[in-house]
C-alpha cells in the first residue's frame, strides 16, 4: 500500500476531528481513540471479536486494550516512512463506533490520554542510544528524537535538545495528551490539585504546570476542531 492510494493520504488531527461520524473519537499524542464502557470482560471480549470481523479491515487493524470495564481503541499507521494518521482511519472509526451502537455500548471520550516520557538532553545522540539500548526501542518514523515500544504498550519516549544546563529544573518530564474538550478541567484540578501555572504560551495547545516542589509536566491537545460544522 502506497500513500495516495484511495483512503490512505495522511490526515492532520484537526481533519479527523472535523469530519462526520467520529464523535466519539479523540486524537491525543498517539493516534486516534476511543474508549467503549462495556461493563464487564465477556462484553469486552464480545465487541472485540465483533470488530476484529468487520469488512474490509485490511491490515489497518486496530490496536485494542481490554480491561474488564472497557475497552480503549487506537487507530494510526505506523510504517518506517509515515507515524499518523490516514483517510481510511475515519472509515474505521465510523465502523467500529457502529458496531459498539449495535451492542449498546456507549463510548467515554472523556477517557483518553497518552502519556509521554519527555528527556532534555544537550548531546541529544548518546543520550538516546542509551535509553533505546535499556527500553529495547524503536526510533519514530523519520525521527531520532522519539522512541517507541515496537509492542506499542509502553509510553513513547521524546528527547529535546538543550542549549545550555538549567540549574534548578528537572531534565525529565510528562507529557500528557487528553481530548481537547477535557484540557480545561484537567488544568483546573491540577492546579486545585496545589499545582501552578508555568507557561501557557502555547495554549490551547500546550501549558507547562508544576507540582508544589516545582516538578514539571506539559499537558497537550492535538488539533481541536476549527469548523463551527463538522465536515461531510
Amino acid at each position: 500500500m502506497t500513500y495516495g492510494e484511495s483512503g490512505t493520504e495522511r490526515i492532520r488531527p484537526h481533519q479527523f476531528h472535523e469530519t462526520v461520524g467520529v464523535e466519539d473519537w479523540r486524537v491525543v499524542g498517539e493516534g486516534a481513540c476511543a474508549y467503549f464502557s462495556t461493563g464487564s470482560f465477556a462484553i469486552s471480549a464480545q465487541f472485540v471479536q465483533a470488530v476484529s470481523e468487520m469488512p474490509g479491515v485490511g491490515d489497518e487493524y486496530p490496536d485494542v486494550d481490554v480491561r474488564q470495564k472497557g475497552v480503549l481503541v487506537r487507530l494510526i499507521t505506523v510504517k518506517d516512512d509515515y507515524y499518523g494518521l490516514t483517510e481510511r482511519h475515519v472509515e474505521l472509526a465510523r465502523q467500529i463506533s457502529a458496531v459498539a451502537r449495535a451492542l449498546d455500548i456507549p463510548a467515554d471520550p472523556s477517557a483518553v490520554q497518552t502519556v509521554q516520557i519527555t528527556i532534555d538532553a544537550l548531546a541529544r545522540p548518546g543520550v538516546v542510544a542509551f535509553w533505546r539500548a535499556l527500553l529495547n526501542y524503536e526510533y519514530r518514523a523519520n525521527s531520532d528524537e522519539d522512541l517507541l515500544d515496537p509492542h506499542r504498550r509502553g509510553a513513547p519516549f521524546y528527547f529535546q535538545r538543550m542549549d545550555a544546563p538549567r540549574p534548578q529544573r528537572n531534565r525529565v518530564h510528562v507529557d500528557v495528551w487528553v481530548p481537547y474538550d477535557q484540557a480545561e478541567a484537567r488544568i483546573a484540578a491540577a492546579l486545585a490539585a496545589g499545582g501552578r501555572l508555568v507557561n501557557d504560551a502555547d495554549a490551547p495547545s500546550n501549558w507547562v504546570l508544576a507540582d508544589p516542589e516545582g516538578n514539571e509536566a506539559c499537558l497537550g491537545v492535538a488539533g481541536a476542531p476549527s469548523h463551527p460544522e463538522p465536515l461531510a
